[in-house]
């Protein structure tokens, strides 16, 4: 199955209107990246506190299908893949009630923390991204099974 990140939303969350202020979804999809990697042991200390390499977004977007409200129980999955020797991508479904409420992506690049230059992604983001695609493909192909 996608790696799947459970969250209730908070008041700080929303806006005037009393929804999901648009940045900050972007956040809560950030959370559930940092759980993903947490997940496969990767040390969040060491990936994001003077690192050796970093992985900058370098594209997001948000398509908003429905509201989403104070208390609303939402249900990130993400998809990682790698499309490229140095950056991969990650799209992001958020459901309410089993509800597409929205869909996500962000697109990041490997560099060398200190030249800022391009590089290769480094063998444990490989293994990440390994790990959560074939996971993906193996809940498409059940849930292709339960629909014949």
């Amino acid at each position: 199955m996608p790696f799947t990140y459970n969250r209730t939303v908070r008041f700080q969350d929303t806006d005037a209107a009393g929804v999901v202020y648009f940045t900050n979804i972007l956040s809560i999809c950030h959370e559930a990246y940092e759980e993903s990697l947490e997940a496969s042991s990767i040390n969040l200390k060491d990936f994001f506190i003077n690192p050796s390499v970093a992985f900058p977004i370098v594209h997001a977007s948000v398509d908003f299908l429905r509201p989403m409200f104070v208390g609303d129980k939402l249900l990130i999955s993400l998809i990682p893949q790698k499309i490229g020797v140095d950056k991969f991508e990650i799209s992001y479904e958020i459901t309410v009630a089993e509800v597409v409420v929205a869909k996500a992506i962000s697109r990041h690049v490997c560099i060398d923390a200190s030249s800022r230059s391009k590089q290769e992604l480094p063998e444990e983001i490989i293994q990440w991204l390994e790990t959560n695609r074939r996971d993906a493909e193996g809940a498409e192909r059940r849930k292709s099974r339960e629909i014949m």
